[in-house]
């Protein structure tokens, strides 16, 4: 009879040992390798984004993409009173709109009043048409998609799942589109900077008086062209809106210091809600990278210290400050640790600004 020798105990403790320290370490690589893979995702987004945008003003003459027309101070000193000063002047029809996509008869979107996509930022809610990066100016020149997931980050999982049923929609306008509390539509991952869609004058530094309304200011809402950009390798065009990079826990995660949110309740943290965040950039001479929100306090306390005002505006109806723990600028008091910054947004000086300085 032959005998069939099997594994002791001591010898399986082994094997099982080596195969978890395996799982071990080759989970965290894997882990690395998928975050690296979404982050390159992100940024290839933004660049073909970015190379829409490029398109758009090589053949409209050097203009910049805007959702807001150029005269829109001039038929009131509000949106309520500009957009029926418009539509008086014109036949009872709103100011162009920003055009989402069709089904027929044709998709048009248009929102006044309070909320007002109107405007690049409505300084009372915080929204605008900064947000709506994927209407069809810009998307003619990428898929033609509305949800398109080019607009939409991997790791924005929150609205992901949101749009996922109409991603993979062939056509402009998806027919099933979610209703989202903002009207009907989810707003993407990616936005513009609304300050640099102003007369630069809007946001104007404290040394040449400040903040003016652009509904006050003269031609305060024509959008400057691209070559007004000063420091275009420093001033930021399009940005990562959401906390991305740098998450704590496992990725984004809801903010609870918002009452609901569009992504079915969730809304989630914004870029400038943590020290940590370091949000993919595009620039306006067309490179992009990740800058974090240290880097963006370490310039505006630079400047402070040499002329006496920072980076962004204070001064807006948003209000803010340079200090952490400072309510108002864009919703800095509902962030994870109350860091004090709303470059981007609310830029000093608009496109002619900057959002960092250079590397010494």
């Amino acid at each position: 009879m032959r005998n069939h020798r099997a594994f002791t105990i001591i010898e399986l403790l082994v094997v099982v040992s080596i195969i978890a320290l395996l799982v071990g370490i080759l989970l965290p690589a894997i882990g690395k390798a998928r975050e690296q893979a979404k982050l390159s995702t992100s940024q290839s987004n933004i660049k073909q984004i970015g190379t829409a945008l490029f398109t758009y003003a090589a053949e409209w003459s050097d203009r910049q993409y805007t959702g807001t027309v150029d005269s829109l101070s001039v038929y009131g000193s509000n949106i309520g009173e500009a957009v029926a000063g418009f539509a008086a002047a014109h036949d009872g029809n709103n100011p162009p709109s920003l055009v989402l996509g069709t089904t027929p008869p044709a998709f048009i979107w248009f929102w006044g009043g309070a909320g007002s996509l109107a405007m690049p930022i409505n300084f009372n809610t915080g929204f605008g048409n900064f947000r709506i990066v994927n209407a069809r100016q810009v998307g003619q020149y990428l898929t033609g998609r509305f949800y398109d997931p080019i607009y939409f980050s991997p790791k924005d999982s929150a609205a992901i799942t949101a749009i996922e049923s109409c991603d993979s929609y062939p056509g402009e306008w998806c027919p099933d589109a979610p209703d989202g509390p903002a009207g009907g539509i989810y707003t993407p991952t990616y936005c513009f900077s609304p300050a640099a869609m102003f007369n630069p004058d809007v946001m104007r530094n404290e040394d040449k008086g400040g903040f003016q309304d652009p509904f006050i200011l003269k031609a305060g809402f024509r959008s400057p062209s691209m070559s007004q950009a000063l420091y275009p390798d420093l001033k930021t065009y399009v940005i990562e809106h959401h906390w991305l990079q740098n998450t704590f826990g496992d990725g984004i995660e809801c903010n609870p210091n918002f009452l609901g949110g569009q992504y079915d309740g969730c809304e989630p943290w914004y870029f400038n809600h943590a020290y940590s965040s370091t949000p993919i950039m595009l620039m306006y001479d067309g490179h992009v990278e990740n800058v974090g929100n240290l880097r963006a306090r370490a310039a505006t306390d630079r400047q402070i210290s040499q002329l006496g005002y920072g980076l962004w505006s204070t001064d807006t109806p948003m209000e803010g400050g340079y200090s952490d723990n400072t309510p108002g600028g864009y919703f800095q008091e509902l962030g994870h640790d109350w860091t004090s910054t709303a470059h981007h947004i609310l830029t000093t000086d608009g496109i002619r600004g900057r959002d960092f300085f250079g590397d010494d």
